[in-house]
């Protein structure tokens, strides 16, 4: 069954260019343009993971994924904020990971995957 991921950032370009590379890797991907929207898609479906943009119109990535986090949805931070302080911040919210942009479309694929896999580790560890 194809993974569903959420793409959640506000730039309509950069949306596009994601949503084609995990569709061309089989993944079933939606996409939200501001945490409002992102909170009611993530509320109404189920999604395997999510990848955020901490600079959003409305409520920031930051208390987005405080939220996804917590219903135990995987989260990959994909921002243009380089700061040290915001990485670490997003790590200790509990982020899988946190990418910087500009990214290389190959990458962004791997440390999907990679979430994608431990994700179903975690998952399948428990059932016997």
């Amino acid at each position: 069954m194809a993974k569903k991921v959420l793409v959640v950032d506000d730039e309509k370009l950069i949306v596009k260019g994601i949503r084609f590379s995990l569709e061309q890797d089989g993944m079933e991907v939606d996409c939200a343009y501001d945490g409002e929207e992102a909170l009611k898609m993530a509320t109404e479906n189920a999604y395997d993971m999510i990848l955020l943009d901490i600079m959003l119109p409305g409520e920031d990535g930051f208390s987005l994924a405080e939220t996804m986090i917590e219903r135990e949805i995987p989260v990959l931070f994909l921002t243009a904020k380089t700061a040290v302080n915001d990485r670490v911040r997003g790590l200790r919210l509990g982020a899988e990971d946190y990418m910087l942009k500009p990214f290389e479309p190959e990458e962004l694929l791997a440390r999907v995957e990679n979430i994608l896999r431990r994700a179903r580790k975690e998952r399948t560890r428990f059932v016997f």
